[in-house]
């Protein structure tokens, strides 16, 4: 099972009241604009364009969602819906944007790629993990960011790579 990057599909919005179930599909919203608010499950979140099982395992050593070429040593997850839904929307390959909720099956740290940077500590809630986590459910309805938003997402990462200034941290 491959681990594919963010979603890419237009998502579907109205309000802001979610639900989960621990196995098969969870429905929820968010305001797109909550970046720092946990979803209020507390559940880990896998944002991508890949056609997931649930209960089976995202595991390391599979081909970058991000950048064409590398294989990434983490999975990488978040607890903000918000930021489960831009990765889903950013990540590359065919398939429509999905939000996954997993749960790792071992140790999880701090995203260094995010933590510490334009604020301090982790306000993102961004962690990974180079153990496998498991898929336990999905986020179906969710409201994704305006493609005006992710237009400027995406000139902002050109921008760092053309000063080369975009280093991943795996």
């Amino acid at each position: 099972m491959a681990r594919v990057g963010a979603c890419g599909k237009t998502p579907v919005g109205g309000h802001n009241r979610t639900s989960i179930k621990r196995t098969g599909v969870v429905t929820a919203m968010t305001d797109a604009s909550e970046f720092f608010v946990v979803h209020e499950s507390g559940a880990y979140l896998h944002g991508t364009r890949a056609d997931l099982e649930i209960g089976g395992l995202l595991v390391p050593g599979r081909p970058s969602n991000f950048e064409e070429g590398r294989i990434s040593n983490h999975v990488y997850m978040t607890r903000v819906l918000a930021g489960a839904v831009l990765a889903a929307q950013l990540a590359a390959g065919p398939g429509r944007e999905r939000v996954y909720v997993v749960e790792p099956q071992g140790s999880v740290e701090d995203d260094p790629n995010v933590t510490d940077k334009k604020f301090p500590g982790n306000p993102t809630h961004s962690y990974r993990s180079r153990e496998p986590v498991r898929i336990v459910g999905e986020i179906t309805d969710w409201v994704g960011h305006s493609p005006e938003y992710l237009q400027a997402f995406r000139d902002r990462l050109e921008e760092l790579r053309r000063n080369g200034l975009a280093v991943i941290y795996d």
